[in-house]
């Protein structure tokens, strides 16, 4: 039915005994209001895209008023004489997936295929994005909420880090884009927040005993991470997920697997004596601590917890450990150091040069970083032995300076 839609006659219009009832706009062409039997008015309009009928909802009266319905119409119709569908438009916003989901994709179809660093990818997704976003549209994240997450992180004391998400989130939404989840990245034109300088940071024989002394307190995974890291100049994601299955405590070597370098390149590292010790007493005290936390799940009659395969568990669950960040900022405290974990590395690399008078060729095996010479796509040869020499000089310098022996470059205490 035709009728001159006025706010008066749609609050006249009665319900239908069964079904519904359609009373069509005289002056806007397709526009109506369906009344249902059980009185719900609802905003309509219809018309013909290919050739084919299509019905869009504009939403119900009252809450829409008249006036804003008629506009929706006319919107919807001027869409539709520019060729497209608004009804489809509607049903592709409604169905477009969650910040959460669009997560859950990315994680599994790329970060996870693609990069080693991905659980650095899980942790600042889990603690800085998913609490803000997790339930809302991933087409609707705009730029102001980009750049508010990246200031808030950056006026937090983290502008380093703040950069590292900034990032990390450009590169969430060109997988969007990639996979049509919406057709814009809201990260353009956002420039990083921090201002990142390459360091040169070597601490000094004094502050790695206040490091390591700062470690004593922490609990014992915590403290073999660092330590270890100390003893053998290796990366910290390396460290992080070593495993059990590829540590021989008897030859004393630590293998890296191709997928856990960061090169994609199977690494040897020797463990020196400290090393070893370290490792051996990690192992007695994840033995003993998890006989102890079995004993309580036996008596709630739960299944008992099976040993981890990594060297540093996760304490949430069977993954290694993750982000050691708050350790950190406990160990700067209590030694009074400002460092960050990578100067250890860099420390441990000066310091084979300087005082152990170890070669850079060999001091490049060591670190594993990738040969760019053409003579290294010939030699295979690991220099295993070189290695060794190497690594054994450090820990023992390593221990005369936490033990403070006053001893020179070419002169180092016996382990014994």
């Amino acid at each position: 039915m035709r009728v001159n839609l006025t706010v008066r006659k749609v609050q006249s219009l009665k319900p239908p005994q069964h079904g519904q009832a359609d009373y069509w706009d005289d002056s806007v062409p397709g526009f109506g209001v369906r009344v249902a039997a059980s009185g719900r008015k609802s905003w309509t309009v219809y018309y013909r895209y290919h050739k084919r009928k299509r019905r869009l909802s504009l939403g119900t009266f009252p809450t829409v008023p008249l006036v804003d319905a008629r506009e929706r119409a006319r919107a919807a119709l001027n869409k539709v004489a520019a060729g497209e569908d608004p009804a489809a438009e509607k049903i592709l916003s409604r169905e477009a997936g969650t910040l959460g989901e669009l997560v859950t994709e990315y994680l599994q179809r790329h970060a996870k295929r693609h990069k080693k660093s991905w659980r650095n990818d899980q942790w600042m997704i889990d603690r800085h994005m998913l609490p803000r976003w997790r339930h809302v549209k991933a087409r609707d994240v705009s730029r102001p909420d980009v750049r508010a997450l990246i200031e808030s992180v950056a006026d937090g004391g983290a502008p380093i880090l703040a950069n590292r998400l900034l990032a990390l989130v450009r590169k969430m939404f060109n997988f969007a884009i990639e996979r049509e989840w919406r057709s814009d990245n809201p990260c353009q034109g956002l420039r990083p927040p921090g201002v990142e300088k390459g360091r040169d940071r070597v601490l000094s024989d004094g502050e790695i005993k206040k490091i390591w002394d700062a470690l004593e307190p922490e609990q014992p995974p915590m403290s073999a991470l660092f330590r270890l890291r100390m003893l053998t100049a290796q990366r910290g994601g390396e460290v992080r997920r070593m495993r059990w299955e590829n540590v021989d405590l008897k030859t004393g070597w630590w293998t890296i697997p191709a997928e856990f370098a960061k090169n994609g390149i199977a690494h040897h590292v020797p463990l020196n004596a400290p090393a070893c010790e370290i490792l051996k007493e990690l192992r007695e005290w994840q033995e003993t601590r998890l006989e102890e936390v079995n004993d309580g799940r036996r008596i709630k009659k739960w299944e008992p917890k099976k040993f981890s395969e990594w060297v540093f568990p996760s304490p949430r669950g069977d993954e290694p450990f993750q982000w050691e960040q708050r350790a950190v900022g406990r160990i700067r405290a209590v030694s009074g150091v400002d460092f960050r974990p990578h100067d250890l590395r860099r420390t441990v690399a000066t310091l084979l040069t300087e005082h152990q008078d170890a070669d850079r060729f060999i001091l490049k095996r060591i670190l594993n970083h990738v040969d760019r010479d053409i003579t290294g796509v010939y030699d295979r040869n690991r220099y295993d032995a070189q290695k060794r020499t190497a690594l054994d000089a450090w820990g023992r310098r390593l221990r005369s300076i936490v033990e403070e022996k006053d001893v020179g470059s070419n002169v180092v205490p016996d382990l014994e």
